[in-house]
């Protein structure tokens, strides 16, 4: 529940910043820097004056745009790599996992930084970066996960009735491994979240002037001694959404697990 409520208010802040925003989160306003937090700009401004709170409502968009399109991408081509070597078996089986360890060999940060050597940094570099490197996890979560579905009796009596292997798959594995995969998203949205700060705050993610929290904490580490607060609201926003994502992640692996549900 308490994950739930997290998840809950990051995603409402990113719905009120597409219809609200205290004050344009772009909007230059040097006179008035680093002023502390008050009626007219609830949690101050940065060294450029703009309001941080404006920022860190439009900021929340990047985190769940990232999140949910680069868990998708490892989602859909995760799963179906992961379903055909577990349905296959053989050199087939054997050729997705063997790609899966190359896709390991090169994390989203280093593939980020690959991609914008080629095409430049920016929220789409970011985005590929991250959905290429959940696909191997979703594909060796999903192959495990299938193969010991496939030797289930009801899958031999479907086999024996004449079931070919894609009804198999549609009809008893997915249902049976979805509640792991919903887990695993869970999880990798978090971590895509990280990734997405990250990246931001190397100059490798977000570019200017769309607000993000990354970048909010690469702008801040300059002014540390002067106002500490600027590095403490972003990195205070990723841990609760990091947190809410994660508690939520153990509750719904908790609530799906039929082990589980018979001890309650």
């Amino acid at each position: 529940m308490v994950g739930s409520v997290l998840v809950a208010l990051l995603l409402l802040a990113a719905a009120l910043s597409l219809l609200w925003q205290p004050w344009p989160p772009a909007e230059i306003d040097i006179p008035h820097k680093l002023a502390a937090p008050s009626a007219a700009h609830w949690l101050g401004t940065d060294s450029l004056g703009r309001d941080i709170a404006s920022q860190l409502l439009v900021g929340s968009q990047n985190s769940i745009v990232v999140g949910v399109i680069a868990v998708g991408i490892g989602l859909g081509l995760g799963v179906a790599l992961g379903c055909l070597a577990a349905a296959r078996r053989g050199w087939i089986e054997e050729l997705v996992m063997r790609a899966s360890d190359l896709t390991f060999a090169f994390p989203a940060l280093l593939s980020a930084i690959m991609l914008s050597a080629i095409y430049g940094p920016g929220l789409a570099t970011s985005i590929v970066a991250i959905g290429i490197f959940n696909i191997p996890v979703f594909a060796r979560l999903t192959r495990v996960g299938a193969r010991s579905v496939w030797t289930r009796d009801y899958v031999l009596a479907a086999r024996a009735a004449g079931k070919g292997g894609w009804r198999i798959t549609t009809d008893h594995v997915l249902p049976n491994i979805a509640n792991v995969l919903i887990v695993q998203a869970t999880i990798q949205f978090a971590l895509a979240i990280l990734a997405e700060a990250a990246l931001s705050y190397l100059g490798l993610g977000t570019q200017p002037p769309q607000p993000s929290w990354g970048r909010m904490l690469n702008e801040a580490q300059t002014m540390l001694f002067e106002a500490p607060l600027l590095a403490v609201y972003p990195g205070v926003a990723i841990a609760l959404a990091v947190l809410g994502l994660n508690l939520m992640g153990d509750g719904l692996r908790d609530l799906l697990d039929p082990r589980l549900s018979r001890q309650r």
